[in-house]
């Protein structure tokens, strides 16, 4: 079950300390967890699966579904969806985005539209 965990922190570009930093689960019940010494309640793991955003029953390697829920997922929702599981740099993009305002934001786009308008004066 641990070996999911990690798996999930490589694929969105987390750390375990950030994951406990945004569930409130302290570092010491992760690193017993990483050793072996004790398993999560069941409480424990719904944090960290909402936190990826996967199923409780996959965190627990009782299901290969990921999802939590099975919604209807319109075919731009899914393209970003494709986007975030296939390129590390925009789960990392993301990622940095979950916390950030909406000012910080509207700055990275403008910032990103720059960065590209550059490139393409320099074609």
């Amino acid at each position: 079950m641990y070996e999911i965990f990690v798996q999930l922190c490589k694929e969105q570009c987390v750390t375990s300390y950030r994951v406990s930093k945004a569930t409130g689960i302290s570092q010491a019940a992760l690193s017993t967890w990483k050793n072996g010494s004790s398993v999560p309640r069941d409480s424990t793991l719904k944090k960290i699966a909402d936190f990826f955003g996967v199923s409780l029953a996959y965190l627990k390697g009782e299901s290969s579904d990921r999802m939590p829920f099975s919604a209807p997922v319109d075919a731009e929702l899914e393209s970003y969806l494709d986007m975030l599981r296939s390129r590390s740099e925009c789960r990392m993009l993301f990622s940095l985005a979950k916390d950030a305002t909406p000012k910080d934001v509207e700055r990275a786009v403008a910032i990103i539209e720059a960065l590209r308008r550059t490139e393409q004066q320099g074609e």
